[in-house]
This record gives structure tokens, C-alpha cells and sequence, in this order.
């Protein structure tokens, strides 16, 4: 899908009201970045995939890290934003780690003739930002897009358990993303919308606290 397609289809940037150039030093000043993404990325290396899709790739970071990671994996990343995958592409020719670049939001995950080719999903920090509906129908995607066995690999703010967590969430993640998408997220309900999407094993293998609220490591598979 090329860029100009998505000129009438609303979405979320990166850093919510933020520019989206000040997104990196964001995530590494208010999310504990390194260990959720250390996290995230082990949990791909140990499927030793062939195809990996970053979901809602943003700036590219974990696109390439990954890369980099597993030398002989084709990554593909895939964000709405363009100014968003301008960076990532800037960050890709830097390192060149051979990541594919495309434009699309999480429901066109499975577009292009993509469905049933990648072994390993990874989608971090997206679903949180955008409404109910479109984080079932991004998650269904996603589904679609992974072969028989794939597996996916979520990194997002999931329930804030404890009275530190939910005003952390509170005074940084809702003020720029706003409570109507997010709330969902902070009551917990990204486990059942992950099993409902028709994934297996639905795991959640970490809980980082974080300054701006706990984000949650959850793995799950398609089994059919």
C-alpha cells in the first residue's frame, strides 16, 4: 500500500500529541526501553525465523535490532506514519541491516499476498493507541499474516495492577494518547482479545514496571 493511500485513514503518531522526532528519547527516558525490547527480540531469536513482521514499527528500532539480531531473517516493518518510517528508513540506511520498509496499519498486515508468510509477529507499544475495534481487526490480521506455527511477540501496556502503576499510566500515556483507547489496555483486556483473534497459548511471560506504567511481554502462536 503506498503512503498516499493512507492520507484519509486516521491513526495515532508515534508520540501521541508529541513530535514524532522526540519519539526515541521518549521511549528511552519514560518506558525502560532496552529491557522490553531485550525481551521481545529474545523471544524472536528462539524460533530462529526466516520472516519476522513488525507491526506499528515506528521509528524502526526494534526492526532493526532484530535484523541485526538474526542476520539471515527478511524483516519487514510496517507503520501508518510516514514521517515515522522516513526515520526508520534514515535508521535502516545507517546500519544497514536490510530491513523492507511498507506502509499500512496493523488490519493490513496480511495485504499484498503477505498472508500465512511470516514465522514470527511482533507488534510493540501499538495496540494501546487505538480503539477496541481496530485492535481486534489489527490482531485478526496478524494472525492471517503468520504461517501455521507462527508465533506472535506483543510488548504493550496491558493492566496497570497496582495503585503506582495506574497513576503512572495515568499522568504520561493518557495524557498524550488520551483514556478512550487507552483504558482498555490499563483494564487488562489484551490477553482475551488476543485468544478471541483465534491465537493459542496466549502467555504473558513478563511485567515490567515502568515511569510511565507497567508494559506487559505476552507470546501466543497459530495453531491453525
Amino acid at each position: 500500500m503506498a503512503e498516499t493511500d493512507l492520507t484519509n485513514r486516521g491513526f495515532t503518531p508515534a508520540l501521541g500529541r508529541g513530535p514524532t522526532r522526540l519519539y526515541d528519547a521518549a521511549l528511552r527516558m519514560f518506558t525502560r526501553e532496552r529491557l522490553w525490547r531485550d525481551a521481545v527480540i529474545d523471544r524472536v531469536a528462539a524460533t530462529c525465523p526466516s520472516t519476522v513482521l513488525d507491526v506499528g514499527c515506528g521509528t524502526g528500532t526494534l526492526a532493526v535490532a532484530i535484523a541485526q539480531r538474526l542476520p539471515g531473517a527478511l524483516v519487514t516493518g510496517l507503520d501508518p506514519d510516514g514521517e515515522a518510517l522516513a526515520i526508520a528508513r534514515r535508521k535502516g540506511d545507517r546500519l544497514r541491516p536490510g530491513v523492507a520498509w511498507r506502509s499500512g496499519f496493523a488490519g493490513d498486515a496480511a495485504s499484498d499476498g503477505r498472508a500465512g508468510t511470516f514465522d514470527v509477529v511482533t507488534c510493540t507499544l501499538v495496540l494501546h493507541q487505538v480503539p477496541l475495534a481496530d485492535k481486534a481487526a489489527g490482531l485478526k490480521a496478524m494472525l492471517s499474516a503468520l504461517r501455521i506455527g507462527g508465533r506472535l511477540v506483543i510488548a504493550d501496556y496491558s493492566e496497570q495492577r497496582t495503585k503506582l502503576m495506574r497513576t503512572l499510566f495515568r499522568l504520561t500515556v493518557q495524557r498524550i494518547d488520551g483514556e478512550t483507547d487507552t483504558q482498555p489496555n490499563a483494564d487488562g483486556v489484551l490477553p482475551r482479545l488476543i485468544a478471541e483473534a483465534g491465537f493459542a497459548g496466549v502467555t504473558e511471560t513478563q511485567v515490567i514496571p515502568t515511569p510511565s506504567g507497567s508494559i506487559s511481554v505476552f507470546t501466543a502462536n497459530r495453531i491453525a
